[in-house]
């Protein structure tokens, strides 16, 4: 099933670096001013009738649906701030040896600031893009820790363990040298290293609770293509999917293209089962590195009746600003379905 797409379209290097908010096939016209996701609309109740009596109904709406209307286009105000009185942490490096790539690896880590090996914390994995490491996500540029600490002190996100990976993963070349075939490939290859390699590293290391409704992953160009990829290929491991300016290649934007054939099929851009709690997409319409490509796999997903989110990033481009307001989205989003 997995098959490659030739980044050649793609001038500019890809750098590791977010709208209002629909479910696919919908519009809202209204945005809530609140960062708390964690009370939801009361379930429809629907009334029907058999021949002698009439019962009750009740349609339950999915986490997605119900919660389609909080998505913020870009950071509110102050949340990068530091504030007196509330904890951060810092990302600290670590390494495992990765049987796929056969060396050791680095990885970055971000545990809650009250650690403590006695709880059990969910796990949001997070992809670099082309030519970055595992570094780039936790600059501070980015700036994960102290977002995700202020979100954590408003009652607004859930405390999780971060990962940050290197998502190059070949035996015999230690890092991207360009954009091409093989390069592609040896990103492509990270889901191998992921499940056979770094998750059981993280596991083992760290005190995680275990299951897919504990277990997310997103990314930014090459890396949100290559999250959604594992996102739709283990939806078994991954109960919540994201991606910011995913890359081309995914699926062929060109069905006919013998050069890039992409990942998965479109038709395999669906859930038959495991569907995730949350799909998140991003993407920038300034995005001069991706361009169309977000919106076309959103056109995809909708063609297949794939529920998902959709955030627009009116002043993002393929950077920074475009990875903040997704994760800022994202974290308020993850560990919280029911």
């Amino acid at each position: 099933m997995k098959r490659v797409l030739i980044l050649a379209a793609l001038s500019a290097r890809i750098l590791t670096g977010c709208g209002n908010g629909t479910v696919s096939g919908s519009e809202s016209d209204t945005r809530s001013e609140s960062s708390d996701i964690s009370s939801t609309e009361m379930p429809e109740v629907l009334s029907g009738e058999t021949s002698d009596t009439s019962k009750i109904h009740t349609e339950e709406k999915s986490f997605m649906e119900k919660n389609k209307n909080i998505i913020a286009d870009m950071l509110p105000p102050k949340i990068e701030e530091t504030r007196e009185g509330v904890q951060y942490s810092e990302f600290k490096r670590y390494t495992y040896y990765s049987t796929t790539a056969e060396r050791d690896t680095g990885v970055n880590v971000l545990l809650p600031p009250n650690y403590s090996k006695y709880k059990k914390y969910p796990v949001m994995y997070i992809l670099h893009g082309y030519y970055e490491n595992e570094s780039w996500m936790t600059s501070p540029v980015v700036n994960i820790p102290t977002i995700l600490g202020n979100l954590v002190a408003d009652g607004s996100a859930e405390e999780m363990i971060v990962v940050s990976p290197y998502i190059y993963c070949s035996k015999d070349m230690p890092y991207c040298t360009g954009m091409d075939l093989q390069n592609s490939l040896n990103y492509d290859n990270f889901i191998n290293d992921l499940v056979t390699d770094l998750m059981p590293f993280i596991e083992s290391t760290f005190s995680v609770a275990a299951g897919r409704e504990n277990t997310a992953i997103t990314g930014f160009s090459m890396g949100g293509r290559e999250a959604l990829f594992i996102g739709f290929t283990r939806p078994d491991l991954f109960g919540y999917i994201g991606g910011v300016c995913p890359a081309p290649g995914l699926s062929p934007l060109n069905p006919t293209s013998t050069t890039h054939p992409g990942q998965i099929d479109q038709s395999e851009m669906a859930f038959t089962e495991n569907a995730p709690y949350v799909l998140l997409i991003s993407a920038a319409p300034n995005d001069g590195v991706v361009g169309r490509t977000p919106y076309t796999y959103r056109d995809m997903l909708e063609r297949n009746g794939t529920e998902f989110l959709w955030h627009e990033i009116t002043e993002g481009g393929h950077d920074h600003t475009s990875v903040k307001p997704h994760l800022y989205n994202f974290f308020r989003f993850v560990f919280r379905a029911e």
